[in-house]
């Protein structure tokens, strides 16, 4: 297959948003009813801490099928950030480009999905431009998590999460190709659904986390059994054990590089109203239970499942940081660069892909999660939007997060086929 690659060298365009809230100075607090809203109210600097006394009953609102109309990048059309960052093209015309992860080296795999391969771009003169394009891994199924191990400088495989299996590939860093045949490690995983299938690593590497989301929106039957769970292993496969259960979608998965504590993003239950079931972002507890599909967001009941399991209601633990309903919560990663202001260090960045199940449009941007010795404050901020148009049509999508070797951010969009790099360069 041929595939054309550009990279707009030459033709790197910058984005400084001087209206927008400075790096150093968010704008208020904005909580209660305010704290929801839609991309109207979305800007750059823009905070919201949304509770579980905020939730609105459900139905609240009817169920809305609002898709987005996607249309091609317009002309002068660029995502926005706070003052004191800019925004230029990483790469350009990849095949719906999902989850990122940087190799020791600075190389960035890059998950094609839809295309069932997995590529490597590599900046080679540090422009923050990539000029190195391959196709690391092919004929995959619907592959998403990229994960390297051992950890540190050296590893010796790349594990891929495809939709229905684990396998690993020989490689040595710097490596633009695998070094020998895929090997599955994890089988039997059901496919379909919600097929994102992230995978990583504990701190000490001893231990092999896999994201399995649900089959359905809400569903109580037998083919769920396996599904809306993180399952733990032992890093070649062996010894599969459920760490956590009752968690829909949780397709971001990263570890907290100062406590090891492992964090996701999810995509909560649809077709309750404009602002239930929350999306979420929160560290997650060994054997915790997250409610799905009978409760939500703490000891909150689904209709759809009134009077089922009510023991499990109080047991149904409260997620860090509730998001506005129906983003779509993706990937997600804790910056560990040191080139942004020192209030961002430590914490984490989601890429929040964009409802459909929502009147009003929200998501499709980049969020900012303070985390404080190892605990979220419970509020987010917005750090990258624009991808929405002045009429309500949508032009790009975030999806993947990963922090570039200089310390810039790089976001992957699958719409437009961009990977997006943020820099700090100052008040």
């Amino acid at each position: 297959m041929i595939f054309r690659s550009a990279f707009l060298s030459g033709l790197v365009f910058t984005a400084f948003a001087a209206p927008f809230a400075r790096a150093d100075n968010p704008a208020p607090l904005r909580t209660g009813k305010e704290a929801f809203g839609d991309w109207t109210q979305d800007a750059p600097g823009v905070r919201r801490k949304i509770t579980v006394a905020d939730l609105p009953p459900p139905y609240a609102t009817p169920a809305a099928s609002n898709g987005a109309k996607t249309v091609a990048q317009p002309e002068g059309a660029w995502p926005k950030v706070p003052s004191g960052f800019k925004v230029t093209v990483f790469a350009r015309d990849l095949a719906e480009p999902r989850l990122l992860a940087t190799a020791p080296n600075g190389d960035i795999f890059v998950a094609e999905s839809s295309s069932g391969r997995v590529r490597i771009l590599r900046d080679e003169d540090g422009d923050g431009v990539a000029d190195v394009n391959k196709i690391f891994g092919e004929d995959l199924r619907q592959p998403f998590g990229v994960a390297f191990y051992p950890l540190g400088d050296n590893p010796r495989y790349v594990y891929v999460g495809n939709k229905d299996s684990v396998v690993r590939v020989a490689y040595r860093v710097g490596d633009l190709r695998p070094g020998g045949a895929p090997e599955t490690i994890v089988s039997g995983i059901p496919p379909g659904g919600h097929w994102t299938r992230n995978v990583i690593f504990s701190a000490d590497g001893g231990t092999m986390f896999l994201a399995v989301g649900s089959g359905s929106n809400v569903d109580d039957t037998p083919g769920e059994a396996r599904r809306a769970r993180i399952f733990a292993y032992n890093p070649d496969g062996s010894n599969e054990r459920v760490y956590a259960t009752g968690i829909r979608n949780p397709v971001g998965l990263a570890l907290d590089p100062a406590t090891g504590a492992l964090w996701t993003s999810v995509n909560e239950r649809d077709n309750l109203g404009d602002d239930l079931a929350c999306d979420y972002i929160t560290s997650v507890k060994e054997d915790g239970f997250y409610g799905w599909p009978w409760f939500y967001l703490g000891n909150h009941q689904d209709p759809r499942h009134a009077g089922q399991h009510p023991d499990l209601g109080p047991k149904t633990i409260v997620p860090d940081v509730l998001l506005q309903a129906h983003s779509a919560s993706l990937s997600l990663a804790f910056y560990t660069g040191s080139q942004f202001p020192s209030r961002f260090r430590g914490s984490i960045f989601a890429a929040e892909h964009g409802s459909w199940n929502r009147a009003k449009r929200t998501g499709y941007k980049l969020i900012f999660v303070p985390v404080k010795d190892g605990a979220a404050l419970g509020e987010y901020e917005d750090f990258m939007t624009g991808f929405v148009t002045p009429s309500g049509d949508v032009w790009g999508r975030p999806v993947g997060v990963t922090v570039a070797r200089d310390g810039a951010l790089l976001v992957s969009d699958d719409l437009s086929g961009t990977i997006w790099r943020i820099a700090y360069v100052g008040p």
